[in-house]
């Protein structure tokens, strides 16, 4: 034994000897740091910088766990909460009029007037009725025909508070009701019960585009007209491809969009299946619409128009 642990080196004999003075469950992966046996540590030159490598990367690895749990808590409060924030910073975004936006509204609008209901109680009155799906904080309500007959639909109920402090500058409108649903689920509105439908920056956030415009064709009355005003994906993109990426990178590799405002995509066309769901006619146009701050610049392609059941 002596002559073995003479051809050691120094540094292999004071590992072999500090292991054998543990347990063997701290032996594992054991790094020695002594000179003596068992006896006074002495640190060795070389084993301080072992040492202090390892203490590092402790620290480092507690820092790192304790920044993924944080993000996981944080990630849990954004989404429990997000329907109450996101009401709020649309109240924020439309409590005062942008006039551009407005001028743009007025007149998408304006051929609503010359609707005759298909009710014939509305028609004694020049009324008609018209649901509204996703109607927000109630923005669109300014632009309604004197006597509508409004019955709107949010699934976000922290809406509600808002639309109703809305409505009351509104008295030549008679609101109805306020269903909290999806655009694809309002089977509480009975079918051809409506003569004008209103969707404005709605679809860029449902879940499926096809399912709400087929219940908007079942609740339309025959010959009814569906208004829509939605941002879409960039469609110059020779002239404006910066624009295309930047709808991209905001709605999927760093999803700004989807997480501030509820589910929102950048990067849709909703044309396409508004031409394909059964409509007797479309008539839509795309344009770049104004906004009130540089940050909305990805939504600034914009589609609006009519259909008719």
């Amino acid at each position: 034994m002596a002559r073995t642990l003479s051809l050691l080196t120094s540094h292999d004999r004071n590992k072999q000897i500090a292991k054998s003075c543990l347990p063997y469950t701290l032996r594992v992966n054991f790094e020695p740091y002594t000179t003596q046996e068992c006896g006074m540590m002495v640190v060795n030159e070389n084993d301080k910088e072992d040492v202090g490598w390892l203490w590092w990367g402790n620290q480092a690895n507690t820092i790192i766990l304790l920044v993924l749990v944080f993000l996981w808590i944080l990630k849990k409060l954004i989404f429990a909460t997000q329907h109450r924030w996101f009401a709020y910073v649309m109240h924020l975004c439309t409590k005062d009029e942008f006039e551009p936006l407005e001028e743009v509204k007025r007149d998408h609008f304006a051929s609503m007037s010359s609707i005759i209901s298909q009710d014939p109680e509305l028609r004694k009155k020049n009324a008609i009725k018209i649901l509204e799906i996703g109607v927000g904080t109630g923005v669109n309500l300014a632009h309604y025909p004197k006597g509508s007959h409004l019955v709107v639909v949010d699934p976000n109920p922290n809406f509600k508070s808002y639309y109703d402090s809305n409505k009351e500058k509104f008295s030549n409108i008679l609101t109805e009701e306020f269903f909290v649903t999806t655009g694809d689920d309002m089977g509480m509105i009975d079918e051809g019960s409506v003569d004008v439908v209103v969707v404005t920056l709605v679809l860029c956030s449902v879940n499926n585009i096809g399912k709400v415009l087929r219940e908007i064709l079942r609740v339309l009355a025959p010959g009814g007209k569906f208004y829509f005003m939605e941002h879409i994906v960039e469609f110059d993109v020779k002239k404006h491809w910066w624009r295309r990426q930047m709808q991209d990178i905001f709605t999927h590799w760093l999803p700004v969009w989807p997480i501030v405002f509820d589910g929102c995509q950048l990067n849709r066309d909703m044309l396409p299946d508004i031409q394909k769901a059964g409509f007797s006619k479309v008539e839509a146009e795309k344009y770049y619409a104004p906004v009130p701050h540089w940050v909305f610049d990805p939504e600034r392609p914009n589609l609006k128009g009519v259909a008719t059941k």
